[in-house]
């Protein structure tokens, strides 16, 4: 698990935990994960990117479409997961930017 800053982009953080990814046939992520190198780090590592280009990218990269829209049930699991009463998100501001961090607890 990856605490970070509540301002780090996707991407950024994924590359703080490629190492640790379990093997897969194939990653599902949003548009938040589309850059060269991570594709590059999946396909190193066998892992086929099912990420949709960004809408600046020159040349889109073709994903699978069928694939991708099977990420709502992670979507919706994680819905599940705030609604559920021991688990509580909570998006805080301290200091005098207002910097949002977000924590995830877990009562025992």
């Amino acid at each position: 698990m990856l605490l970070s800053e509540g301002q780090m982009s996707d991407y950024k953080g994924a590359a703080l935990m490629i190492d640790a990814l379990p093997k897969a046939k194939a990653l599902l992520a949003d548009r938040g994960y589309d850059a060269d190198w991570f594709r590059a780090a999946l396909a190193e590592r066998g892992i086929t990117a099912c990420i949709p280009s960004k809408a600046n990218r020159k040349l889109p990269i073709p994903h699978d479409t069928a694939l991708y829209r099977q990420r709502h049930k992670i979507e919706n699991m994680f819905g599940k997961l705030k609604d559920w009463r021991r688990i509580h998100m909570r998006s805080h501001s301290s200091g005098p930017c207002h910097n949002q961090s977000s924590t995830t607890t877990i009562a025992a």
